[in-house]
């Protein structure tokens, strides 16, 4: 592995592992949607990474990164959704009280 690819896989690596952190540890659910954020983009900076260096010619990378992206903003859309209208019926958006909560 060359030196310019551990220049960006470590702080990918970093990344990842301050969002399963802040995954595991947090009760806000925005914490917990933010930590995920931080997951899927460090994957996609993975991705962007091993496809200059393997495949110094195509894009099929960067395409897939994007496709990440808009999948991810959709997803974020969505959670974001769910997590006011739980605010709007609980008054609080920490897990603990939303497992609480009778459907």
């Amino acid at each position: 592995m060359e030196k310019t690819m551990l220049c960006y896989l470590i702080p990918s690596l970093i990344m990842f592992c301050c969002g399963v952190y802040g995954f595991i540890t947090r009760k806000n659910m925005i914490a917990i949607l933010i930590s995920l954020e931080l997951m899927l983009n460090s994957v996609d900076i993975n991705f962007v990474v091993f496809n200059r260096f393997l495949f110094p010619g195509s894009m099929e990378g960067m395409f897939f990164t994007l496709f990440a992206i808009a999948i991810a903003a959709a997803e974020t859309a969505l959670a974001i959704a769910i997590i006011i209208n739980v605010f709007r019926s609980v008054k609080n958006v920490d897990v603990e009280e939303v497992s609480k909560m009778k459907f």
